[in-house]
């Protein structure tokens, strides 16, 4: 007899391997959850800016063009002007009119004339200033204008209200020239309205810039006649610019206004730039339809209902003087938003995927 022995069965390397598979996808899964709610990010963000639709206060026909498609304008740079000859007309026919109406008391007329365009001047520059300052402050507010900044718009419109005082009380003066019978005059009134109204007009038809930025999808030409509050050409704010990310409803949970954020360009591969969340938006649009007055039933012909995304607003730290002049509006951004600060392991992980990310950005 011969002794035989029994060989152990050869384990199946199928079960290990199905073992770390699970462990592998279970950790995955835990660090997705968490990653969401410590370091939530998103490839869809977008460059965004104050973009301005620029349109004439007055009709009329294109005269001139002053600048080239995607120029660099500073505020108060001529952009087009419309043909001023009906202008010029009104203005000289209000101008007689005014003659013709102190005559009547043997008053003179020039001195009026004079001080009404300086009043006209002073508040056309007025609109101005308080257009620019109402801008600069709001960016003050915000953090992105400096406390100077915000200073200097105040003394603007401090300046300018000071000159158009100034212009009215010299208004008054020439009224008063004209003796009791032409200071409350009716008819001297209306023809001082219709006068400033011609200077006004006539003013208008040159339109300048709003502020400093960038003008583009300029498709004026000479002869083109353009109304009055019809947009002429775009104009992008070069000093407001901002990121806007779409997160998922559940990556929201503790993000909060201030949190840092690290911003990465498609236009800039290997720089990531420092940011601040500034606000979560408080609703979009779920695309509900509307008939008869009744909200129409939407079919559920998904077997999971695709998650909704909410915008985040992110400004860069340093605001525009940061600003890289490479990325354009409407780029592709990739955030990644700390909502539990920057020294924990999950920040550090969003971290270092991010910068890995960014050397990748060269290949496409």
């Amino acid at each position: 007899m011969s002794d035989t022995t029994e060989t152990p069965p050869a384990r199946n390397p199928a079960m290990k391997i199905a073992l770390i598979v699970v462990v592998l996808l279970l950790v995955l899964t835990v660090l997705y959850a968490l990653s969401d709610r410590m370091a939530p990010s998103t490839s869809r963000g977008i460059v965004s800016a104050h973009v301005v639709q620029i349109a004439p206060r007055v009709s009329g026909e294109v005269t001139r063009v002053h600048v080239d498609d995607d120029a660099v304008v500073q505020a108060g740079d001529p952009l087009f002007s419309l043909d001023s000859l009906a202008f010029d007309l009104a203005l000289r026919q209000a101008e007689a009119n005014l003659a013709s109406t102190t005559q009547g008391i043997d008053a003179s007329s020039a001195s009026l004339v004079a001080a009404q365009a300086a009043v006209t001047q002073a508040r056309v520059a007025l609109d101005n200033a308080r257009e620019q300052a109402d801008r600069t402050l709001r960016l003050e507010e915000r953090g992105i204008a400096s406390t100077a900044q915000g200073d200097s718009a105040r003394a603007s419109v401090a300046d300018a209200e000071a000159r158009l005082a100034s212009a009215q009380a010299n208004l008054e003066s020439a009224r008063t020239q004209l003796g009791p019978e032409g200071d409350e005059n009716p008819a001297i009134l209306a023809a001082q309205a219709q006068l400033e109204r011609a200077q006004y007009d006539l003013a208008s038809t040159t339109v300048h810039a709003p502020h400093f930025g960038v003008v583009t999808n300029v498709v004026l030409s000479e002869g083109q006649f353009i109304g009055a509050g019809n947009p002429a050409l775009t104009f992008i704010d070069a000093n407001a610019a901002w990121i806007t990310v779409d997160l998922r409803e559940n990556q929201l949970q503790n993000v909060e206004p201030g949190d840092p954020v690290h911003l990465l360009f498609d236009a800039l591969p290997g720089q990531i730039y420092e940011g601040r969340v500034q606000s979560i938006a408080w609703g979009i649009n779920p695309g509900r339809n509307v008939q008869g007055g009744l909200v129409v039933n939407q079919p559920a012909n998904r077997w999971f209902e695709p998650a909704r995304q909410i915008p985040v607003r992110v400004e860069l730290n340093g605001g525009m003087e940061n600003w890289p002049r490479q990325v354009r509006v409407g780029g592709k951004v990739h955030a990644v938003v700390f909502a539990d600060g920057t020294t924990n392991p999950i920040a550090w992980m969003a971290r270092a995927i991010q910068r890995i990310r960014s050397f990748v950005t060269y290949l496409h």
